[in-house]
């Protein structure tokens, strides 16, 4: 049985992963910022432990990892997003977005790297997105963040490998969660034609490539896109 903690895990991709790992016999933990409701609904439905934390926050993400045995595995799930004009976006909304999907895993791998090193082991598993590739017109921020995700992803591989962990990064297309709500459904019925097989993701799709990241003791610094084929 390994420890596993995954961010953002109340809802969406986050929770189809809780939901993933804890039916493999994990002991999963995860965080999530305020949705209580949600992240009750998910710890009863997996055996899971929900832990409010915002991981923007190092003290927070301290405190909480603190509270957790040594973790194996990490997924850096958590993250928001903006749509709009760049010119149009304020500030404190810029800021928090990085704070929330850049510094956020720098705040969780910091918090779990004691264990890791003690083991001389140990899993992590970011998320970025295609946006993260390619860039989205009215997503700059989000776009940004993403980018900077991959690359914090390759830093760290080749900076912890020799410690004997592996760091890789699942990269999300069009997924059906609570960030497509707002996008018209003849938007997404396009999308899902333009991609090679022919429909958007589902939460579990973008769980079983963390699983296979987390789990593949060979493979460090990879970027998995899990899009259907929209971006290639």
């Amino acid at each position: 049985m390994k420890h596993v903690v995954i961010t953002g895990g109340s809802r969406g991709i986050g929770a189809a992963a809780v939901e993933l790992f804890a039916a493999q016999g994990n002991r999963v933990y995860f965080l999530y910022e305020k949705n209580h409701a949600a992240a009750e609904a998910v710890a009863k439905n997996t055996g899971a432990t929900a832990i409010c934390c915002d991981v923007a926050d190092s003290e927070a993400v301290k405190k909480a990892f603190a509270s957790i045995p040594d973790v194996d595995i990490l997924i850096c799930n958590a993250g928001i997003c903006r749509s709009g004009l760049m010119s149009a976006l304020p500030e404190e909304d810029w800021d928090r977005i990085f704070a929330v999907n850049v510094k956020g895993i720098y705040n969780c791998v910091n918090a779990a790297m004691p264990a890791f090193l003690k083991k001389h082991a140990g899993s992590i598993v970011t998320v970025s997105s295609m946006w993260g590739q390619v860039g989205s017109s009215c997503e700059a921020a989000y776009s940004a963040t993403k980018g900077a995700v991959i690359a914090l992803t390759q830093a760290l591989a080749k900076e912890l490998g020799p410690s004997g962990i592996r760091v890789n990064c699942v990269a999300p297309g069009v997924i059906l969660t609570d960030m497509c709500a707002n996008v018209a459904p003849e938007i997404l019925e396009e999308m899902a034609a333009e991609a090679p097989v022919g429909r958007n993701g589902t939460p579990m799709d973008v769980a079983k490539a963390m699983e296979y990241l987390a789990n593949a003791e060979f493979v460090t610094g990879q970027v998995l896109a899990v899009n259907g084929g929209y971006v290639i």
